[in-house]
């Protein structure tokens, strides 16, 4: 009788082992959650206030831990605008496409940045997919078209 006891007293022990460690992992995870969703807030908090390296840093944190968080990469590829970085731009906006390719906002900035670089053919199918998918950015359908229409070379307007 007193093995049987000893036994049940053990396997209460392990379990309430266990639980335990279960508790801990969840209240650490949660935390880490909780802290990955401040990076994001405090990069945009920064970027609004125009400090544009600091904001950087917390976009950058917060895509460690929230990697598929369409917007840090978005921010990002407002930062490399500023800072006229064209290449880490057209990065960020292309990982925000691949998050959500129906990303109005990305696909505008993109296919600005594409009339800038005269790739024309690139910026033409990229306005192409705005128009098809515009929510928020509708109202700049035609200043787009409007803008690679004066951007391209005489002989390629006639290509339209």
């Amino acid at each position: 009788m007193i093995h049987i006891t000893k036994l049940k007293s053990l396997h209460m022990k392990k379990i309430t082992f266990a639980a335990s460690v279960i508790l801990i992992y969840f209240l650490s995870t949660s935390h880490e959650t909780a802290k990955a969703a401040s990076y994001f807030e405090q990069g945009l908090e920064l970027f609004k206030n125009q400090e544009i390296e600091k904001s950087k840093i917390f976009f950058e944190k917060d895509i460690v831990f929230n990697p598929k968080n369409e917007k840090s990469y978005l921010y990002l590829s407002k930062i490399f605008e500023k800072t006229e970085n064209e290449f880490e731009q057209e990065i960020n906006l292309k990982n925000v496409l691949l998050i959500n390719p129906q990303n109005d906002e990305a696909i505008y900035k993109l296919a600005l940045l594409k009339i800038k670089q005269s790739d024309f053919d690139q910026a033409k199918k990229l306005i192409n997919n705005f128009k098809l998918v515009c929510q928020s950015f509708c109202s700049k359908k035609d200043e787009i078209e409007e803008k690679l229409e004066k951007s391209l070379p005489e002989d390629g307007k006639n290509n339209n």
